[in-house]
Protein backbone atom coordinates (compact mmCIF):
# COMPACT_ATOMS: atom_id res chain seq x y z
CA UNK A 1 0.00 0.00 0.00
CA UNK A 2 2.95 2.12 1.02
CA UNK A 3 5.00 2.04 -2.02
CA UNK A 4 1.61 1.85 -4.70
CA UNK A 5 0.29 5.47 -3.02
CA UNK A 6 3.90 7.29 -4.08
CA UNK A 7 3.71 5.48 -7.70
CA UNK A 8 0.12 7.05 -8.59
CA UNK A 9 0.88 10.06 -7.12
CA UNK A 10 3.44 10.24 -9.88
CA UNK A 11 1.37 8.85 -12.51
CA UNK A 12 -1.57 11.59 -11.69
CA UNK A 13 1.11 14.06 -11.80
CA UNK A 14 2.54 13.24 -15.27
CA UNK A 15 -1.11 12.74 -16.48
CA UNK A 16 -2.00 16.37 -15.43
CA UNK A 17 1.53 17.96 -17.22
CA UNK A 18 0.13 15.62 -20.23
CA UNK A 19 -2.45 17.86 -20.13
CA UNK A 20 -1.20 21.53 -19.82
CA UNK A 21 1.08 20.61 -22.86
CA UNK A 22 -1.49 21.46 -25.60
CA UNK A 23 -2.60 24.60 -23.34
CA UNK A 24 1.11 26.06 -23.00
CA UNK A 25 1.54 25.09 -26.69
CA UNK A 26 -1.54 27.37 -27.96
CA UNK A 27 -0.79 29.99 -25.06
CA UNK A 28 2.96 30.68 -26.37
CA UNK A 29 3.15 29.77 -29.69
CA UNK A 30 1.24 33.05 -30.81
CA UNK A 31 3.08 35.33 -28.46
CA UNK A 32 6.59 33.85 -29.89
CA UNK A 33 5.04 34.06 -33.57
CA UNK A 34 4.27 37.87 -33.10
CA UNK A 35 7.74 38.09 -31.20
CA UNK A 36 9.61 36.70 -34.58
CA UNK A 37 8.01 38.52 -36.43
CA UNK A 38 8.61 42.15 -34.55
CA UNK A 39 12.01 41.54 -33.53
CA UNK A 40 12.66 40.46 -37.58
CA UNK A 41 13.15 43.75 -39.03
CA UNK A 42 15.32 45.09 -36.13
CA UNK A 43 17.85 41.95 -36.59
CA UNK A 44 17.76 42.05 -40.79
CA UNK A 45 18.65 46.06 -40.26
CA UNK A 46 21.56 44.90 -37.77
CA UNK A 47 22.39 42.17 -40.05
CA UNK A 48 22.76 44.58 -43.13
CA UNK A 49 24.16 47.05 -41.06
CA UNK A 50 27.47 45.24 -41.18
CA UNK A 51 27.32 43.86 -44.53
CA UNK A 52 29.60 45.26 -47.68
CA UNK A 53 30.48 44.23 -51.12
CA UNK A 54 32.25 41.27 -50.19
CA UNK A 55 30.42 40.27 -46.84
CA UNK A 56 30.67 41.70 -43.38
CA UNK A 57 32.52 44.45 -42.86
CA UNK A 58 31.93 47.62 -40.16
CA UNK A 59 32.67 49.90 -43.15
CA UNK A 60 29.38 51.31 -42.91
CA UNK A 61 29.88 52.55 -38.85
CA UNK A 62 32.84 53.69 -40.18
CA UNK A 63 31.26 56.10 -42.66
CA UNK A 64 28.58 57.24 -40.53
CA UNK A 65 31.22 57.92 -37.76
CA UNK A 66 33.23 60.26 -39.75
CA UNK A 67 30.52 61.86 -41.83
CA UNK A 68 29.64 66.00 -41.67
CA UNK A 69 30.35 67.07 -38.44
CA UNK A 70 30.78 64.02 -36.67
CA UNK A 71 28.20 60.94 -35.70
CA UNK A 72 29.06 62.76 -32.04
CA UNK A 73 28.00 66.02 -32.85
CA UNK A 74 24.31 64.19 -34.53
CA UNK A 75 24.02 62.30 -31.62
CA UNK A 76 24.32 65.38 -28.80
CA UNK A 77 22.18 67.43 -31.42
CA UNK A 78 19.57 64.74 -30.81
CA UNK A 79 19.79 64.54 -27.23
CA UNK A 80 19.50 67.98 -26.37
CA UNK A 81 16.56 68.06 -28.99
CA UNK A 82 14.88 65.34 -27.10
CA UNK A 83 15.93 66.43 -23.51
CA UNK A 84 14.51 69.70 -23.80
CA UNK A 85 11.36 68.20 -25.47
CA UNK A 86 10.81 65.60 -22.46
CA UNK A 87 11.45 68.48 -19.69
CA UNK A 88 9.19 71.21 -21.14
CA UNK A 89 6.53 67.95 -22.02
CA UNK A 90 6.58 67.07 -18.34
CA UNK A 91 6.59 70.38 -16.67
CA UNK A 92 3.65 71.70 -19.02
CA UNK A 93 1.75 68.31 -18.61
CA UNK A 94 2.12 68.21 -15.16
CA UNK A 95 0.83 71.33 -14.62
CA UNK A 96 -1.57 71.35 -16.78
CA UNK A 97 -2.67 67.91 -15.82
CA UNK A 98 -3.01 69.05 -12.08
CA UNK A 99 -5.05 71.80 -12.83
CA UNK A 100 -7.67 70.63 -14.78
CA UNK A 101 -7.88 67.53 -12.24
CA UNK A 102 -7.90 69.43 -9.02
CA UNK A 103 -9.22 73.24 -9.77
CA UNK A 104 -12.24 74.45 -11.01
CA UNK A 105 -11.85 77.83 -12.96
CA UNK A 106 -13.88 79.37 -15.94
CA UNK A 107 -13.32 77.44 -19.19
CA UNK A 108 -11.80 74.82 -17.43
CA UNK A 109 -13.56 72.52 -20.32
CA UNK A 110 -13.05 74.47 -23.05
CA UNK A 111 -9.64 75.12 -22.28
CA UNK A 112 -9.11 71.68 -22.33
CA UNK A 113 -10.49 70.74 -25.56
CA UNK A 114 -8.90 73.56 -27.17
CA UNK A 115 -5.74 71.76 -26.00
CA UNK A 116 -7.07 68.24 -27.58
CA UNK A 117 -8.02 70.20 -31.10
CA UNK A 118 -4.13 70.21 -31.51
CA UNK A 119 -4.13 66.83 -33.19
CA UNK A 120 -6.80 67.76 -35.28
CA UNK A 121 -4.25 70.13 -37.07
CA UNK A 122 -2.55 68.33 -39.66
CA UNK A 123 1.19 68.48 -38.76
CA UNK A 124 2.86 69.03 -41.94
CA UNK A 125 0.33 72.35 -42.23
CA UNK A 126 1.65 74.10 -39.78
CA UNK A 127 5.24 73.80 -40.41
CA UNK A 128 5.81 76.74 -42.80
CA UNK A 129 3.52 78.90 -40.48
CA UNK A 130 5.74 77.55 -37.33
CA UNK A 131 9.21 78.44 -38.98
CA UNK A 132 8.10 82.05 -40.19
CA UNK A 133 6.84 82.75 -36.26
CA UNK A 134 10.02 81.03 -34.76
CA UNK A 135 12.44 83.49 -37.60
CA UNK A 136 10.14 86.36 -35.87
CA UNK A 137 10.91 85.47 -32.82
CA UNK A 138 14.85 84.30 -33.32
CA UNK A 139 14.46 80.78 -32.42
CA UNK A 140 14.21 80.05 -36.36
CA UNK A 141 17.12 77.22 -36.69
CA UNK A 142 17.43 76.61 -33.45
CA UNK A 143 17.16 73.24 -31.35
CA UNK A 144 15.70 75.49 -28.40
CA UNK A 145 12.98 76.19 -31.05
CA UNK A 146 12.40 73.08 -32.56
CA UNK A 147 11.91 71.33 -28.61
CA UNK A 148 8.80 74.27 -28.36
CA UNK A 149 7.49 72.84 -31.78
CA UNK A 150 7.59 69.19 -30.35
CA UNK A 151 6.52 70.48 -26.57
CA UNK A 152 2.81 71.78 -28.48
CA UNK A 153 2.42 68.75 -30.85
CA UNK A 154 2.53 66.33 -27.68
CA UNK A 155 0.39 68.32 -25.22
CA UNK A 156 -2.61 67.03 -26.09
CA UNK A 157 -1.32 63.06 -24.94
CA UNK A 158 0.41 64.39 -22.47
CA UNK A 159 -1.99 66.40 -20.75
CA UNK A 160 -5.02 63.83 -21.44
CA UNK A 161 -2.76 61.05 -20.35
CA UNK A 162 -1.88 63.65 -17.03
CA UNK A 163 -5.10 64.80 -16.09
CA UNK A 164 -6.42 61.27 -15.76
CA UNK A 165 -3.49 59.85 -13.92
CA UNK A 166 -4.25 63.02 -11.14
CA UNK A 167 -7.95 61.92 -11.28
CA UNK A 168 -7.25 58.40 -10.47
CA UNK A 169 -5.14 59.46 -6.89
CA UNK A 170 -7.95 59.42 -4.22
CA UNK A 171 -8.38 63.32 -2.83
CA UNK A 172 -8.36 62.16 0.31
CA UNK A 173 -4.46 61.84 0.24
CA UNK A 174 -3.96 65.45 -0.98
CA UNK A 175 -6.96 66.79 1.87
CA UNK A 176 -4.52 65.01 4.47
CA UNK A 177 -1.57 66.50 3.51
CA UNK A 178 -3.80 69.92 2.80
CA UNK A 179 -4.93 69.64 6.51
CA UNK A 180 -1.40 69.34 8.16
CA UNK A 181 -0.44 72.80 6.62
CA UNK A 182 0.80 71.85 3.28
CA UNK A 183 0.57 74.27 0.02
CA UNK A 184 -0.84 72.93 -3.20
CA UNK A 185 2.29 73.24 -4.80
CA UNK A 186 3.92 71.64 -2.00
CA UNK A 187 1.30 68.70 -2.43
CA UNK A 188 2.10 68.40 -6.06
CA UNK A 189 5.62 67.91 -5.28
CA UNK A 190 6.00 65.79 -2.36
CA UNK A 191 2.62 63.66 -2.26
CA UNK A 192 1.10 63.38 -6.17
CA UNK A 193 4.37 63.54 -8.08
CA UNK A 194 5.48 59.97 -6.69
CA UNK A 195 1.80 58.70 -6.89
CA UNK A 196 1.64 59.62 -10.61
CA UNK A 197 5.18 58.15 -11.69
CA UNK A 198 4.10 56.15 -14.17
CA UNK A 199 2.29 58.82 -16.23
CA UNK A 200 5.32 60.70 -15.81
CA UNK A 201 7.19 57.72 -16.63
CA UNK A 202 4.94 57.49 -20.29
CA UNK A 203 4.45 61.04 -21.11
CA UNK A 204 8.50 61.66 -21.29
CA UNK A 205 8.80 58.45 -22.94
CA UNK A 206 6.77 59.48 -25.75
CA UNK A 207 8.28 62.99 -25.89
CA UNK A 208 11.54 61.24 -26.04
CA UNK A 209 10.53 58.58 -29.22
CA UNK A 210 8.77 60.94 -31.14
CA UNK A 211 11.43 63.94 -31.21
CA UNK A 212 14.15 61.69 -31.26
CA UNK A 213 12.84 59.79 -34.14
CA UNK A 214 10.93 62.68 -36.35
CA UNK A 215 12.40 63.59 -39.11
CA UNK A 216 10.09 65.94 -41.33
CA UNK A 217 10.16 68.98 -38.67
CA UNK A 218 14.14 69.03 -38.11
CA UNK A 219 14.49 69.20 -41.71
CA UNK A 220 11.85 72.21 -42.68
CA UNK A 221 12.63 73.89 -39.45
CA UNK A 222 17.10 73.84 -39.62
CA UNK A 223 19.07 74.63 -42.18
CA UNK A 224 22.69 74.74 -40.29
CA UNK A 225 24.53 70.91 -40.67
CA UNK A 226 25.66 71.50 -37.60
CA UNK A 227 22.40 71.24 -35.92
CA UNK A 228 21.00 68.72 -37.86
CA UNK A 229 19.40 65.59 -35.99
CA UNK A 230 20.32 61.94 -35.90
CA UNK A 231 17.63 61.60 -38.49
CA UNK A 232 17.94 64.49 -41.06
CA UNK A 233 21.89 63.91 -40.84
CA UNK A 234 21.44 59.42 -41.60
CA UNK A 235 19.51 60.58 -44.79
CA UNK A 236 22.18 62.79 -45.76
CA UNK A 237 24.87 60.24 -44.79
CA UNK A 238 23.06 57.91 -47.25
CA UNK A 239 23.25 60.10 -50.16
CA UNK A 240 25.53 59.07 -52.93
CA UNK A 241 26.53 60.19 -56.84
CA UNK A 242 23.71 60.62 -59.05
CA UNK A 243 21.00 60.40 -56.08
CA UNK A 244 21.81 56.84 -55.49
CA UNK A 245 21.34 55.40 -51.62
CA UNK A 246 23.91 53.38 -49.77
CA UNK A 247 21.81 50.72 -48.15
CA UNK A 248 24.57 49.75 -45.59
CA UNK A 249 24.96 52.92 -44.48
CA UNK A 250 20.97 53.74 -43.90
CA UNK A 251 20.51 50.65 -42.04
CA UNK A 252 23.80 51.63 -39.62
CA UNK A 253 22.35 54.62 -38.98
CA UNK A 254 18.70 53.19 -38.54
CA UNK A 255 20.48 50.99 -36.02
CA UNK A 256 22.48 53.75 -34.05
CA UNK A 257 19.14 55.53 -33.46
CA UNK A 258 16.99 52.55 -32.50
CA UNK A 259 19.27 51.42 -29.71
CA UNK A 260 18.69 53.82 -27.08
CA UNK A 261 15.03 53.98 -28.24
CA UNK A 262 15.24 49.90 -27.34
CA UNK A 263 17.36 50.66 -24.01
CA UNK A 264 14.53 53.38 -22.51
CA UNK A 265 11.65 51.19 -23.42
CA UNK A 266 13.42 47.91 -21.73
CA UNK A 267 14.30 49.78 -18.73
CA UNK A 268 11.06 51.91 -18.60
CA UNK A 269 8.77 48.96 -19.61
CA UNK A 270 7.14 48.28 -16.15
CA UNK A 271 5.94 52.37 -15.60
CA UNK A 272 5.13 52.57 -19.38
CA UNK A 273 2.62 49.47 -18.75
CA UNK A 274 1.45 50.96 -15.33
CA UNK A 275 0.86 54.19 -16.58
CA UNK A 276 -1.32 53.26 -19.21
CA UNK A 277 -3.07 50.92 -16.82
CA UNK A 278 -3.44 52.58 -14.18
CA UNK A 279 -4.62 56.48 -15.89
CA UNK A 280 -4.57 57.05 -19.19
CA UNK A 281 -7.19 55.09 -19.98
CA UNK A 282 -9.58 56.43 -16.99
CA UNK A 283 -12.34 58.73 -17.96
Amino acid sequence: MTTQTPVRARTAQTAKSRRRRPWRIQYYSPRLALAVIFLFPLIWSGWASVQGPDGFSPANYRSILGFGEGLTTYVGNSLALSGMTVVGTLVVATLGGYAFARFSFPGKNLLFLAALAILMVPYATILIPLYVLLDYVGLQNSLLGLSLVFVMFQLPFALYMMRNSFEAIPREIEESALVDGAGSFRVLLSVLLPAVRPGLVTVGLFAFLASWNDFFAPLILLSDGASFPLPVAVVSMTQRTFGAIDYGVLQAGVMVMAVPCLVLFLVLQRYYVRGFMSGALRG
